[in-house]
């Protein structure tokens, strides 16, 4: 006796659902591939305590790195409330609590597990090398506040320093050319590569109390003490660097407002580089603390001193000229001035670029730009041929211009790397066909439990 229609179509159904799960079996006993899942993300935390003020900048790189040293973006720049932490002698807890406003900020972004892991430094430049050197005490005092607030925050600290002049420079290079893509970049062909030597840019940096000049020469470094050497994607790197304390922009003005007054002391001060028929009244006493200022104020003259502008620019160059020593370097082979040995320049330069903007600032921007004339002309020697090369930026691929991103792209060497997780996983048309095929077999095998449950027999 034959099978009925309702066996056969279950037979029927039974049999596809068994060949689909046979497939779906196979299709996954084949060989899967080796993925790589994405890695994980690592911060780090660098603030830049300038003489002006503080920043905070929080950067971010995969775990894995690229040939020993991190690919690092930026994550967050936070400008913090308030003057520079050298302006705290008086107060140093504020210093330290001057801090919390951006630390917050930070957190915010950092997953609250990795934060514990999170590296943060706080750098201090010339404001505070200035402060060390006239009152060590009052420098100790700054730098213990603000180590007590980052070393209770929920980070790693690894401390609260004073920066040297020539780190700030060489780590301010890094940046530079990092941003650039001058020192590692991604490729068409999905590979990171070295760009040429020859792409190097070199750095230049005014600050408020020093300036900075670094680059790569074209021969052989002589004076070793201006050498710095890192390696960074596997490759080593040497540059000269130099860094001028008391040559930054505000410590500049206070020099040349000393130097008029030392000329001509009386109770109103002529100035050629403010604009004419503008007029002040500056304390006199206060231009002297700095140590910078190695004199003393003339007899006779009042506690408050007026000053009128003229507005003349060739008398404000040569008032200007007087601050820089040029007669060391007379008979001096690479020689930039106050007897500083220094190569010829060399390859493009950067300049970072910050104007403050702010209406108090209008009476000495005539004085800034022809110091920063003379300072490149006069003092580094650049040329009517050289003058192209320089770029004025205040960022570059989106990343500040200044010594933090170089400092954390160096630190990134220092932490170690964390390879990839792997997954095994098939191709994405043998995922797609095994899902077909499991689809089918449960399809398969529903219908036929229908047939045999609800199917009734004729």
């Amino acid at each position: 006796m034959g099978l009925s229609r309702k066996e056969q179509v279950f037979m029927a159904l039974l049999g596809a659902s068994g060949v689909a799960g046979l497939t779906a079996l196979i299709l996954l006993l084949v060989e899967a591939a080796s993925v790589l899942l994405p890695a994980d993300l690592k911060f780090g935390i660098v603030f830049d305590a300038g003489s002006s003020h503080t920043s905070l900048f929080l950067y971010q790189w995969p775990a894995d790195k690229e040939n020993g040293t991190g690919v690092v973006s930026q994550a967050l720049a936070c400008q913090v409330e308030g003057p520079g932490i050298s302006s705290y002698a008086s107060d140093p807890a504020q210093a330290g609590e001057s801090l919390q406003g951006c630390l917050e900020e930070a957190l915010v972004l950092i997953p609250e597990a990795q934060r514990r892991k999170t590296p943060t430094f706080l750098g201090a430049t010339a404001g505070m090398r200035l402060l060390r050197q006239k009152n060590s005490s009052q420098a100790r005092d700054i730098f213990a506040a603000v180590t007590q607030v980052l070393g209770r925050s929920p980070v790693d600290f690894w401390g609260a320093e004073l920066l040297a002049g020539q780190d700030e420079g060489a780590f301010g290079w890094i940046t530079v050319n990092y941003g650039l893509g001058m020192l590692v970049k991604y490729s068409f062909t999905g590979e990171w590569i070295r760009p040429p030597e020859e792409t190097l840019v070199g750095a230049l940096d005014m600050g408020g109390a020093s300036t900075q000049i670094t680059f790569v020469p074209g021969g052989p470094i002589s004076d070793k003490s201006t050498q710095a050497d890192f390696r960074l994607y596997g490759s080593d790197y040497s540059v000269y660097t130099h860094s001028y304390l008391c040559f930054g922009r505000d410590q500049m003005l206070s020099r040349l407002l000393i130097g008029l007054v030392q000329s001509h002391p009386a109770a109103l001060l002529r100035h050629p580089c403010y604009l004419s028929g503008y007029r002040t009244t500056l304390a006199l006493a206060p231009l002297y603390e700095s140590p910078c200022v190695d004199t003393t104020p003339p007899l006779g003259l009042p506690q408050n001193l007026t000053v009128e502008g003229t507005g003349n620019p060739g008398a404000c160059v040569s008032a200007i000229q007087e601050l820089f020593n040029f007669s060391a370097c007379q008979g001096q082979e690479d020689c930039a001035f106050d007897g500083v040995y220094q190569p010829p320049v060399r390859g493009q330069f950067y300049v970072e670029a910050s104007y403050p903007g702010q209406d108090r600032w209008l009476r000495d921007y005539c004085a800034s730009g022809l110091y920063i004339l003379t300072l490149l002309r006069d003092g580094y020697g650049f040329s009517e041929e050289t003058w192209p090369t320089i770029q004025f930026r205040k960022q570059a691929d989106g990343i500040d211009i200044g010594w933090t991103l170089g400092y954390m792209l160096n630190l990134t060497g220092m932490i170690p790397a964390e390879a990839p997780a792997q997954w095994r996983a098939q191709s994405h048309s043998i995922w797609v066909a095994t899902v077909v095929f499991l689809v089918l077999t449960l399809v398969t095998v529903l219908g036929a439990a229908s047939v045999q449950l609800f199917w009734v027999q004729d």
